[in-house]
């Protein structure tokens, strides 16, 4: 407590709701938040997710609602995931003209527009996965070769063809998530042919092979047989994901991501004290249906540990939090 006759007392700072609120270092706020939204082509009516309580696969009129409460909520950016009646070995739903993601892409836009008009204030970014797994239907994010194994340069090309016509369709932010080499440049080059220069790329930089995915493949009904190992990063490799950063910042990433996000603070933060572009995080599926399964028991309190494991991310040094609960936590917080 002392030093050289000094007392040194940190509970001063604590001691009130009002004086820990005055010198808290980090703040959730709304406009950093991302909402992740699954439209599914062929619904009638939005599908509960069972793995993801709370979560739905939406129908385009009740992703227009969700876009909607996003925006009036004050949210920064909604991303899209579109979920197609069929599938093919090369994901040829992604990037058609009419395709479930680009029609969710063009609802969204629409929404977006209402509620600016409505609120006279910025509403949500519209952003898109741009990444093959959702529509193949071996559940890979590449095209495959004849031994199974994903070809990234064939798949590159995929990848561009997806850029481009979910920008077409009015996305504001395409996002690469597959994890090929490359990805970036290719997407980029591709939209400025195409006159979307305007477009820019959230870098899925480091993505990790990671066990809590498995709810949102509940969400996409993925295909996926086996894994993903040979394309997804290790997770006992942390300068790896510094270096995937680095590669994709090269190649003109206007942000960068890790994911998930709570298992990866340590690559969060020296992705952070290295970029000079904003730097996001993907709260995952395992990790939202691990805090609703534990407070559905009554064994943790689920606001307060919503709110913390969303801070320590922010915390970590992001500036955008991709998070299911996004919506919700922008109302908690007023």
């Amino acid at each position: 407590m002392s030093t050289s006759g000094i007392v040194y007392r940190p509970r001063r700072l604590r001691t009130t709701p009002r004086m820990r609120r005055l010198v808290a270092e980090h703040r959730l706020h709304p406009g950093d938040l991302v909402l992740p939204l699954f439209v599914k082509e062929g619904l009638a009516e939005p599908a509960p997710i069972a793995s993801m309580p709370g979560q739905v696969q939406h129908t385009e009129a009740s992703l227009r609602d969700a876009v909607a409460d996003a925006a009036r909520a004050g949210l920064g950016g909604v991303m899209l995931f579109g979920i197609p009646a069929e599938r093919d070995a090369t994901g040829s739903a992604g990037d058609a003209p009419d395709g479930i993601l680009q029609r969710g892409i063009r609802v969204a836009r629409e929404a977006v527009a209402a509620v600016e008009e409505e609120t006279g204030r910025p509403g949500p970014v519209v952003m898109a996965d741009t990444c093959l797994d959702e529509f193949t239907d071996h559940g890979h994010c590449g095209v495959l070769t004849a031994d199974g194994t994903v070809d990234n340069d064939a798949t590159l090309e995929r990848y561009a063809s997806l850029a481009v016509a979910q920008a077409r369709a009015g996305a504001e932010v395409v996002s690469p998530s597959g994890m090929m080499d490359g990805q970036v440049a290719v997407i980029r080059d591709a939209l400025d042919d195409a006159g979307f220069t305007d477009v820019s790329i959230l870098a899925y930089s480091a993505k990790y092979a990671s066990a809590f995915y498995g709810p949102f493949r509940d969400a996409v009904d993925s295909a996926l047989q086996g894994d993903r190992r040979t394309y997804q990063m290790d997770a006992a490799n942390a300068r790896e994901g510094l270096r995937e950063a680095d590669l994709d910042l090269a190649e003109g990433a206007d942000m960068v991501m890790v994911k998930p996000a709570g298992t990866s603070l340590d690559v969060l933060r020296g992705v952070a004290d290295r970029a000079d572009v904003p730097v996001a995080a993907y709260q995952v599926s395992g990790e939202y249906a691990m805090i609703e399964a534990a407070a559905a028991q009554g064994w943790i309190d689920r606001r307060g540990a919503v709110l913390e494991s969303v801070l320590a991310i922010k915390r970590a040094g992001t500036d955008v939090v991709l998070t299911y609960w996004a919506t919700e936590i922008a109302e908690w917080l007023g």
